[in-house]
């Protein structure tokens, strides 16, 4: 029989997608409030004109994207809790009960990038309290892979340079922790 030990603590990451950069501010005073501080920030781009139009309406404009890497390494096994607070977090910041900003946690480890989400599909694993994880991207041969399920902007190059930073820094952490 395998031993059971504790997860491996992983780099957390929210994507967040936004009209109103005023907002934006708002979402990550919270945000830091809550998950502490904010190591990296992809640069803005136009969630819009490169992808996908989907959230312009909801949004109310043009859906600006930036991706935001968070300090401190926390266990995966929150995932669920950490969704369950982004969700709220949306509500708390749209008071016409429109979501105006979408807030979509996700965790990056030597590995992988999982993605947490509350929409149901055959690729996706149930966690707890009506949330699911995915599988977004896989490192193998020096880069990231996607699946036929990626979203298209994880499948970018300007993405994928991000997140390749933040794994550097999560190894980098991860090293210093185990002291080699």
């Amino acid at each position: 029989m395998g031993a059971v030990y504790e997860f491996e603590k992983e780099k957390m990451i929210i994507g967040v997608i936004y009209h109103d950069r005023a907002l934006l501010q708002r979402a990550i005073e919270i945000l830091t409030a809550e998950f502490g501080e904010i190591e990296a920030e992809s640069e803005e781009f136009s969630f819009s004109k490169e992808f996908s139009t989907y959230y312009d309406k909801e949004l109310g404009g043009e859906g600006l994207r930036r991706i935001l890497s968070f300090k401190e390494l926390i266990d995966p096994a929150r995932q669920s809790e950490i969704k369950l607070r982004t969700n709220a977090i949306e509500l708390e910041l749209s008071p016409e009960g429109s979501r105006v900003i979408n807030l979509d946690p996700g965790f990056i480890n030597h590995g992988r990038l999982m993605l947490a989400t509350t929409k149901e599909t055959g690729f996706r694993v149930p966690l707890t309290d009506g949330i699911y994880t995915e599988l977004t991207l896989f490192w193998a041969r020096g880069g990231w892979q996607k699946f036929p399920w990626t979203y298209r902007d994880y499948q970018s190059e300007r993405v994928q340079n991000f997140i390749t930073e933040v794994r550097r820094t999560y190894l980098a952490q991860r090293r210093e922790k185990s002291g080699k």
